[in-house]
């Protein structure tokens, strides 16, 4: 195994300057021993309580393996499950997902957090437990069909939760503690599902070193998808027992960590609450977790029987460190940026059909920017003249661009887009998927949209022309961080040219039809 200790020190310790931030906590498990524990800063600014390895941090989305695990553990076969589901979508058109590909994200369910959005949800607004079944029971479609792509659906996971709870007559919080703290000698770690309350004392951070750091506002009970609260230690304890086990063959995260493959054969990239990457050569599991004023990071290469864990409660990009440090451990330092010149006719505004999403392309340098997942994705551009990067590959074809997005299971034609967007599309626009009217009102020379639902009337979300009946429509703050960001929204016309209806998405949340009534 190559294993770089010096490498290794050094990053930990350039980590606060890098990742700036109240505060961090970060570990190394190493053949099964802890061989990094540390923490800096402070877990309240206000208070100035110091962040320990001890500290209670939610660990927000890397729940999601540990409902998986419970999931096997209690029940056994997802399929066992599949029967409950039409009683938790009952509108539900066309083929229902199966549980499994609820835990691949396979599912096409539309993620329940950027909905929120389109039900009128403020940014700061409250979502109890018995908010998500009125949710889930009025999704009428799915954005794709269950199976055959990868869409992260947080919803996916509030569902795993109620069959479980039902088919076990358990709580969720009892089963995490049976079949994952305790084996794991998780000691600390707990369901903690409202996170309007500090867990002893520590605090998320939004903001930045620009603007300074203040304490992230979050009223969402969780369940299933998030709601777990650890140490860095518990997370180490984590790390150690999926080291234990790693010979037994029917051990959990083995089982949790074997390999998914899509309906057409393809193989799948996420699997029972777990993403499957590559460094390099090394293949390594692991999932990233993102509340409002916290983001996590775990990493595990089975192979060099290494793992990496990063916790912060701020806003910094915690899977970079986490990369950033395996690599250092490894002894691997990032690759420099490679390719050719990019030619400034890449640059534009596309349509991907199949998710009616837009992609916008711009230049810098030899570097290609892909904004279309809810990200900016940075290609290099080959001496074949096609641009790639590690989860997209982008080859220009006339005036559009062919689009392969291996993780996703996505490929096709983005088509570029031209003329200038008609501001004539203030109305009222009701939807039958989401039971909601969306109001896109003119003020002066600007347009915005509020969205009316079961969650409330929800703020005004600025709009901007993008090309010919193609907008944008901004949500940077959303119910649940990261928020949806910019959703694309297409207007279709009747044969005057009236504005009749739009259909709106984001990567999240696509392709949700809303017809005009005033």
């Amino acid at each position: 195994m190559s294993f770089d200790p010096i490498a290794l020190a050094a990053a930990i310790e350039s980590l606060p300057e890098r990742f700036r931030g109240p505060g961090g906590a970060v570990g190394v498990v190493r053949d099964g021993e802890v061989v990094v524990r540390e923490a800096w800063g402070y877990a309240d600014l206000d208070t100035g309580l110091p962040m320990t390895p001890s500290r209670l941090l939610p660990i927000c989305s890397v729940s999601k393996q540990m409902t998986c695990a419970v999931l096997l553990a209690a029940v056994g076969d997802p399929s066992a499950l599949d029967d409950r589901l039409a009683d938790i979508l009952p509108n539900l058109e066309g083929r229902r997902p199966t549980v499994r590909e609820l835990c691949d994200n396979r599912s096409g369910l539309r993620d329940s957090w950027a909905l929120t959005v389109l039900h009128g949800a403020h940014h700061q607004g409250v979502f109890r437990r018995e908010d998500a079944r009125p949710l889930l029971s009025r999704m009428r479609s799915t954005h794709f069909e269950p199976g055959s792509q990868y869409s992260y659906s947080n919803g996916n996971f509030r569902i795993l939760a109620e069959l479980i709870e039902e088919r076990t007559g358990r709580p969720l919080a009892d089963l995490y503690a049976a079949h994952v703290f305790g084996p794991a000698g998780m000691t600390d770690a707990r369901l903690a599902a409202d996170t309007s309350t500090p867990l002893n004392g520590t605090v998320g951070h939004e903001g930045n070193s620009a603007v300074g750091w203040f304490p992230a506002t979050n009223r969402i009970v969780w369940q299933g998808d998030a709601g777990i609260a650890a140490t860095l230690d518990d997370m180490l304890a984590w790390e150690r027992f999926i080291d234990r086990t790693r010979n037994d063959a029917g051990g959990i995260y083995n089982r949790l960590s074997a390999s998914a493959t899509f309906s057409d054969g393809r193989p799948s990239s996420y699997g029972m609450g777990l993403a499957h990457d590559r460094i390099d050569d090394l293949a390594v599991t692991g999932h990233g977790g993102a509340l409002r004023g916290f983001r996590l990071r775990r990493l595990h290469a089975a192979r060099e029987r290494l793992s990496v864990v990063v916790m912060f409660n701020h806003e910094a990009d915690a899977h970079a460190a986490a990369l950033f440090l395996m690599r250092a451990a490894l002894g691997r330092p990032a690759a420099p940026a490679r390719g050719m010149p990019a030619d400034p006719a890449w640059n534009g505004a596309y349509l991907e059909p199949s998710s009616g999403l837009l992609l916008d392309v711009s230049t810098h340098g030899n570097a290609v920017l892909a904004r279309f997942a809810g990200g900016t994705e940075v290609l290099s551009v080959g001496e074949d003249g096609v641009a790639r990067s590690r989860g997209m590959t982008l080859v220009r074809d006339g005036q559009d661009l062919a689009i392969d997005r291996p993780g996703d299971n996505l490929r096709g034609m983005a088509s570029r887009l031209a003329g200038t967007a008609r501001p004539d599309i203030a109305g009222r626009y009701w939807s039958e998927e989401t039971g909601s009217m969306l109001e896109i009102e003119a003020s002066g020379r600007a347009l915005a949209g509020r969205f009316d639902g079961f969650l409330g009337l929800g703020p005004m979300h600025a709009m901007s022309p993008v090309a010919a009946d193609v907008w944008k429509l901004a949500t940077p703050r959303g119910l649940d961080a990261p928020p949806p960001g910019d959703w694309t929204v297409r207007i279709s016309r009747d044969a005057a040219g009236a504005a009749s209806g739009l259909t709106i998405g984001c990567w999240l949340a696509r392709n949700v039809v809303f017809r005009r009534v005033g």
